[in-house]
């Protein structure tokens, strides 16, 4: 049995080590080969690795490439943009956005001419309400930022809602699904939003550096990323420097010599949970939750999610207020792990984790005081 809720920091699955192990055992052999196959046989695997995801949310042929970081794939695709789509308007978030895109649209708010719109939390509550994003969304705001599933509260927006009020006012809508893709269903085909960006980390069981950014057809024939490289060219071969011009599709968006080893690294999760299917994943995760629930309530300790399971992530947060951060090494040392952001002790129980270390979490943190510390 194992005590892992850690599925919104780094997934893992039953056999990852030996899938892992031996992933990267075969990319070490075939980059070490003294032949001339490294290349292509590491472009495949990365094509192998795209094909994945493209699966994965059902997007269009062509559209979707790797990249470093969810911040990474922000900065490529708001570079890109033709400088009216942003200049002279807003950029729309939420408070509760993943802080690192926060971070950058802060600091390229001035060179891009545009102004940054933060949507607040209302007093006393953990994630921003839909009706409130669309208060403060109005013709001016160039480009919107949804995140699918937030990573203190395990809010899942409405993101069909929110994507057809982006339509009607013009806005160019990205979506963050960082913390929902591979345990909540998100489909790119059902045209809610214009990019995605996200990383292989979380529910999907991947490793570092292994993100992604998707740009629905029509926005990508108007990108020019201004980031751009020898691998941004149709022919990433032509060394004729005056005549660059960027392939048609997504890759457009490389740059240098691409990363192969992220890809590497996280195919193993890719192919198992993609192996088991959504459905399977989410039933055994919404057991785990739901127990959770049950048992935080019996308990009396507050939740920082929304109660109703299909407006929750994978994950379900605790309300502890300055217990939860102390509560997180005395678990660790009983086997059970999990982590705290401020107030918040944070939750995901996933593939390995089974009811009886949910019952062994809560039986343990009673015995730490976490009723008393949290009234």
């Amino acid at each position: 049995m194992s005590g892992y809720f850690l599925y919104h920091s780094i997934g893992t699955f039953p056999g990852k080590a030996d899938a892992l192990r031996s992933a990267l055992g075969r990319f070490a052999d075939e980059w070490s080969a003294e032949n001339d196959a490294q290349w292509p046989t590491m472009l495949s695997l990365r094509a192998r690795f795209i094909d994945a995801w493209t699966r994965l949310i059902e997007a269009p042929a062509g559209s979707l490439t790797t990249t470093e970081s969810v911040t990474a794939g922000l900065y490529a695709l708001i570079g890109a943009l033709p400088r009216e789509r942003l200049a002279g308007k807003r950029v729309l978030v939420a408070a509760d956005c993943f802080p690192s895109l926060h971070f950058l649209l802060s600091g390229l708010a001035p060179r891009f001419g545009f102004t940054l719109s933060t949507v607040p939390l209302r007093p006393g509550e953990r994630w921003v309400r839909e009706e409130d994003m669309i208060a403060h969304w109005g013709e001016d705001v160039g480009l919107t930022l949804l995140t699918f599933v937030t990573s203190t509260a395990s809010f899942r927006c409405d993101m069909a809602r929110l994507a057809a009020h982006g339509r009607a006012m013009g806005t160019i809508t990205v979506a963050d699904v960082t913390q929902g893709v591979g345990i909540r269903p998100f489909c790119v085909a059902d045209g809610f939003v214009d990019a995605v960006v996200s990383t292989s980390l979380k529910w999907l069981c991947g490793v570092s550096g292994a993100g992604i950014l998707q740009v629905a057809p029509d926005l990508l024939k108007t990108c020019e990323p201004e980031f751009r490289g020898w691998f941004s060219q149709e022919n990433p071969f032509s060394w004729d420097l005056d005549a660059f011009r960027f392939a048609p599709d997504a890759r457009r968006f490389d740059q240098g010599t691409p990363s192969i080893l992220p890809a590497a690294g996280s195919l193993p999760g890719l192919d198992h949970i993609q192996g088991l299917g959504l459905p399977a994943v989410a039933a055994q995760n919404r057991r785990l939750t739901d127990l959770v629930v049950a048992m935080a309530q019996e308990a009396r300790l507050p939740l920082a999610s929304p109660r109703e399971a299909e407006r929750r992530g994978g994950s379900v947060m605790l309300n502890l207020g300055e217990a939860a951060a102390g509560l997180v090494a005395p678990l660790r040392e009983r086997g059970l792990f999990c982590d705290a952001r401020g107030p918040v002790l944070r939750l995901s129980p996933g593939l390995v984790t089974e009811e009886a270390e949910v019952s062994r979490l809560f039986s343990a943190m009673a015995e730490l005081g976490a009723r008393r510390a949290a009234a």
